[in-house]
């Protein structure tokens, strides 16, 4: 796959379709590599007209690592402390907008999934010109009266993992079946397939701590969002309980004119069964922008 140089890091990426057509942006969560968004997911995408990019953010996959910096300590972060910050969600915005200008793209129609949500905010805040369109899933405003986890799902989140294969797979498994969509069940293999891939990919469970103290880090957008001007759509899972659903109820009251999308027994996952729903929703979202772009051009 091709590597790009953006905002001083090297990001991985990967793209399907046709590069004339509009730019569809997709943006993973934390500590989910861009295997998260599944290749016919992407090619979806794709065959309805768009140029669909998606990347590993920084600290995972095969993008750079950020290393020699604070080691975050899961105690400070529940504890309030996130003094061991190396980045904030500012700068994964920058990254998402130094990778378009590595690829050339003025601007694109942007998905955001979970943490991926919240740099898609991010990035339709600092730069409001690069964002076409804009589909927040599962995710909220930083504000802390929101989107909280459940205790339970907290716990078994920052517990980490065993170090070998075997064990990997099998806690996150369990974790996909704490956070998944009980109307909308993935099968086992499926869920361990890419697990597996990931792992073999790229085991770096540092990373995933450094996303989380930087999201911890990070402002609350609440006030922020107030100023984004382009077509909205928030997608939430009613059955989320990872991030609850007045997390995704606040961002859609934050932006102007945004559209929520709440699923009935959707939780904190990517279901296929929903691919088409959602492929839906992106498109139909992004046709609304459009006619305003051409307009403009």
């Amino acid at each position: 796959m091709p590597r790009a140089q953006a905002n001083g890091i090297e990001i991985e990426y990967e793209t399907f379709g046709d590069d004339s057509r509009p730019a569809i942006l997709l943006i993973m969560g934390l500590g989910i590599q861009m295997l998260g968004w599944h290749e016919i997911f992407c090619q979806m995408l794709a065959d309805r007209g768009y140029f669909v990019i998606r990347y590993d953010n920084r600290d995972v996959g095969l993008s750079s690592k950020i290393e020699g910096g604070p080691q975050p300590d899961v105690m400070q972060l529940l504890a309030g402390d996130y003094s061991s910050a190396s980045y904030t969600l500012d700068d994964m915005a920058e990254d998402a907008a130094g990778l378009l200008d590595a690829l050339g793209i003025d601007d694109a129609h942007v998905v955001g999934v979970s943490m991926g949500g919240m740099i898609a905010q991010t990035l339709a805040i600092r730069h409001p010109e690069r964002v076409l369109s804009l589909v927040s899933i599962m995710s909220t405003t930083g504000d802390q009266a929101v989107g909280q986890p459940r205790e339970d799902v907290l716990a078994v989140l920052v517990t980490p993992a065993p170090p070998d294969r075997d064990g990997f797979v099998d806690h996150q498994v369990n974790v996909f079946r704490m956070i998944g969509s009980p109307d909308y069940p993935m099968p086992e293999d499926q869920i361990r397939e890419v697990i597996g891939r990931s792992y073999d990919r790229s085991y770096y469970p540092q990373g995933f701590l450094r996303q989380l103290t930087g999201i911890l880090a990070s402002d609350e957008r609440t006030a922020a969002l107030a100023g984004v001007n382009v077509p909205t759509v928030v997608i939430h899972g009613e059955a989320d309980p990872l991030i609850k659903a007045d997390g995704g109820e606040a961002t859609a009251r934050a932006i102007p004119g945004a559209k929520l999308e709440k699923i009935p027994g959707m939780g904190h996952d990517l279901p296929p069964q929903l691919w088409p729903r959602f492929v839906d929703l992106i498109v139909e979202n992004a046709q609304r922008a459009q006619p305003a772009a051409q307009a403009q051009a």
